[in-house]
């Protein structure tokens, strides 16, 4: 509440982000971002786990499949930064990486809180989540704080 002497505090700036589109088979992952959970897709008969999730598992051909939390660590394996075109949704070019999880999958998503020219091959990162339009929210990674 504001006084006379106390303006109200401006409003958070709504989020820019696209949201995800969610299909079917990764509508559980989708929900578990919004509740900022890190969820993951292992098979059900030889455990392999598995990015993105997907009817059968591309090692052993199974149906089954269990969705599972995921560590939320790992380090980057490759990153670049899209300059042209500008990046609809974003005040500036995000960092975009490719991050091996500690769970052995590659996920592609943004790498924030560090500058572009300090990102190195194998850098411990985390996940952390950000807002999105729609009052959804993606994963990305930052750096893992020593």
């Amino acid at each position: 509440m504001s006084t006379p002497e106390q303006p109200a505090a401006p409003a958070a700036p709504k989020p820019t982000r696209i949201p995800p589109i969610v299909t079917l088979d990764a509508k559980f992952f989708w929900e578990g971002a919004d509740k900022e959970l890190f969820l993951g897709q292992k098979c059900g008969d030889c455990g392999e786990f598995r990015f993105p999730p997907r009817p059968m598992c591309p090692k052993c051909f199974s149906l089954k499949r269990e969705e599972v939390p995921l560590s939320g660590k790992g380090k980057v394996h490759s990153w670049a930064i899209a300059r042209h075109p500008p990046p609809f949704g974003f005040k500036e070019a995000p960092i975009i990486a490719v991050i091996e999880l500690e769970e052995g999958t590659r996920f592609v998503s943004n790498v924030v809180g560090v500058a572009y020219d300090e990102v190195v091959q194998d850098m411990p990162v985390e996940v952390t989540f950000e807002p999105t339009m729609n009052n959804h929210k993606v994963p990305v990674f930052r750096p893992v704080k020593k």
